[in-house]
């Protein structure tokens, strides 16, 4: 999967790819919060870097934007990357002012539901910073299990979803 989730709403916000018009706010909440910890966005993200991200989104990597359902205000980005036949990344970063009130949680987790249904027995991944507590406190909301595995990216650890409870050994 990476084909580009269309209308994919939640009680909040609105989840579609970004485009080209998304430049000046994408730049605008990606700050030093977002790039100190996503190592392939560089520090300063200007609207030239937006502009390149939303213009290489597409095949095997697709960003969407993540939108307030009142006013339409991007408030995140959340990345779908096929890294195989078999599994699918999903990575993501919100606006500083959108954090700590759960739509994050809700946006992420309804990206990951669509691609479970759609993609039944695919793997379903992220990579999270053993010291990013906010972020694995997230995943492990939305189903995700710490595997052990060293990510792909610097320091990350690998997480994997899978529908129910589970116990969690990191």
């Amino acid at each position: 999967m990476t084909d580009t989730l269309l209308a994919l709403s939640t009680a909040r916000c609105r989840i579609a790819p970004l485009h080209a018009d998304d430049a000046a706010a994408l730049a605008a909440i990606t700050d030093a919060s977002v790039t100190d910890q996503v190592d392939f966005l560089p520090a300063p993200f200007t609207a030239a870097d937006a502009r390149a991200l939303i213009a290489g989104s597409g095949g095997d990597d697709v960003f969407h934007a993540v939108r307030d359902r009142r006013e339409g205000r991007l408030q995140g980005v959340i990345g779908v990357h096929r890294r195989d036949a078999r599994a699918i990344e999903v990575g993501y970063w919100f606006a500083a002012a959108a954090r700590g009130q759960g739509l994050a949680t809700e946006a992420i987790d309804a990206v990951v539901r669509e691609i479970a249904a759609s993609r039944p027995g695919a793997a379903i991944i992220a990579e999270c910073h053993p010291d990013n507590e906010r972020s694995r406190a997230l995943l492990r909301r939305i189903g995700f299990l710490a595997t052990g595995q060293t990510g792909r990216r610097p320091g990350r650890r690998v997480m994997k979803w899978r529908a129910g409870p589970g116990i969690d050994v990191c």
